[in-house]
């Protein structure tokens, strides 16, 4: 979780120099276009699909010591994603002018096409990364590989400040190249540290391994291609909104996820791996208890994230962005996305986790199936709520951001309903009891923040902000202990230990 604060840090660095420099203005939106293709590409052949079915295959093998057949796995699936990745990256360059023109129209696009071809030099370099990292979190490792997404923010960094004053919006492109070489340089160390690694030069289509891996990987290549194609249905669906749109969403939707992944994201990166190992060796109680823990624990820090965020974010966008060309229209369009996105923070955090518990136990046949079923909804919603917004006077952006955390909030709740079916129970009423209390302390802790900023209404937002998020954090603690939430006294207790040694 430190990691992965510190990455939002570096990420949040990086998108307050972006706003500063480009705004909500169309070279933006040209770019975060062309950059929807290329994380498509990467996320269908070696994103969530290949994490959910190469962890928990990997993790088995390690777990029944068969360590020399774990890493013939693990060579093939580098040999084979590499392979595929850098040929349809190759054949995306070639047909950049008609992909362009057929998403875009509306974007200038000599511009989309250049950056388009820029950007996928990355995943290919992303693909064998996320392997890298599948790899390290198997045997536990977590910090270098959570810490692989900030050395990717500082590639962009380096770019804004290096190559943007010279290369404009290509700058900006050429940066995300180098971030893409420094996420997978970082990890390389913690590799070459493991003991009796091998690389085997082979594509392994015989082995069952792979094979078993493929069988996983096909049912969450349908929802993973769901959720690609629906960013792609937003991206045109903003050519009929207003100017700025698209690139709003691109800013709002990050300010979301710093928290999801500081929260939902870190303890899902950390739970796959036992979930894997409990689950290999037939630990199905114990599988429950680290499920339930662990659902509690994201509830418990999501729910007032939630609350929070969607209190102080207008003087948050305000104090980070309004600089340069980001002006307060664009903090207006980016504050009202924010809102609706943040509407679904906790349905996104849990889902990190059930849907885990589900490839622990090689399963990517339901959560696929039910991905997907919501992701077609979310692009009937996005359309419908957009529209609806605009009838009823408001920025249609704020649709596509309320589409899809109606969606998610379906495809979470619709997963926990099957898991529970299939482990048979779910610790209800512990789950119950952590989030009656996290919203009682979110509530008290929502009070405080409203009065805080009807006092501060003539200070800095950079102030406003920052007093809000500390007095709200220790209210909402404090209201945790006066509840006796268990969670609040294991985290002092183990605190108290660490530092009495």
């Amino acid at each position: 979780m430190l990691a992965f604060a510190l990455s939002q840090v570096a990420g949040l660095t990086r998108q307050i120099l972006v706003t500063n420099a480009f705004g909500t203005n169309p070279a933006m939106d040209a770019y975060n276009a062309a950059n929807s293709f290329p994380t498509l590409i990467f996320t269908l052949v070696a994103g969530g699909a290949l994490a959910s079915a190469f962890v928990p295959t990997f993790t088995a093998l390690l777990t029944r010591s068969e360590g020399l057949s774990a890493w013939r796995l693990a060579s093939s699936i580098t040999n084979l994603v590499t392979l595929l990745l850098t040929a349809l990256s190759f054949v995306s360059v070639i047909f950049a002018p008609q992909i362009v023109h057929l998403l875009w129209p509306k974007y200038e696009q000599g511009t989309t096409i250049r950056l388009l071809r820029i950007l996928l030099i990355t995943p290919a370099i992303f693909g064998v990364s996320g392997i890298v990292s599948g790899v390290l979190n198997a045997h536990q490792r977590f910090f270098l590989p959570a810490l692989a997404s900030t050395m990717y923010w500082l590639g962009i960094i380096f770019g804004l400040i290096f190559f943007v004053p010279s290369m404009g919006i290509y700058g900006l492109a050429w940066g995300a190249v180098l971030g893409s070489v420094m996420h997978l340089s970082i990890q390389i160390p913690d590799l070459l540290r493991l003991p009796k690694r091998h690389y085997i030069p082979t594509l392994g289509l015989r082995e069952p391994s792979v094979r078993e891996v493929g069988m996983l990987m096909g049912p969450r290549l349908l929802g993973v291609a769901t959720v690609q194609l629906n960013f792609l249905v937003n991206t045109i669906i903003a050519n009929f909104l207003p100017l700025g749109s698209l690139a709003a969403i691109g800013y709002a939707f990050p300010i979301m996820t710093m928290p999801l992944v500081v929260i939902g994201s870190a303890i899902g990166f950390a739970t796959l791996p036992t979930f894997s190992a409990q689950a290999a060796r037939g630990e199905f109680g114990e599988l429950r208890d680290s499920l339930t823990a662990s659902l509690r624990g994201v509830l418990l820090l999501s729910i007032p994230a939630t609350f929070g965020l969607i209190l102080l974010r207008e003087p948050l966008i305000t104090a980070l962005f309004q600089h340069g060309n980001f002006t307060a229209l664009s903090t207006e369009m980016v504050s009202w996305a924010l809102l609706w996105y943040t509407v679904g923070l906790v349905g996104h955090a849990t889902l990190e986790i059930v849907a885990r518990a589900f490839y622990a136990l090689h399963d990517t046949k339901t959560p696929a199936l039910v991905g997907a079923g919501s992701m077609v909804l979310n692009i009937a919603l996005s359309i419908l709520f957009a529209y609806w917004f605009d009838k009823i006077g408001q920025m249609p952006l704020g649709g596509l951001a309320l589409s899809a955390s109606v969606a998610v909030f379906l495809e979470t709740g619709t997963l926990f309903i099957l898991l529970g079916k299939r482990l048979k129970a779910m610790q209800g009423k512990k789950l119950a009891q952590g989030t009656g209390a996290a919203l009682l302390g979110a509530l008290v802790m929502s009070a405080s923040i409203v009065l805080w900023l009807q006092s501060m209404k003539s200070c800095s937002a950079l102030i406003t902000t920052l007093g809000g998020v500390v007095m709200g954090g220790i209210v909402y603690g404090l209201t945790l202990v006066v509840l006796r939430v268990p969670e609040v006294h294991n985290a002092v207790r183990a605190l108290r230990q660490r530092f009495s040694q």
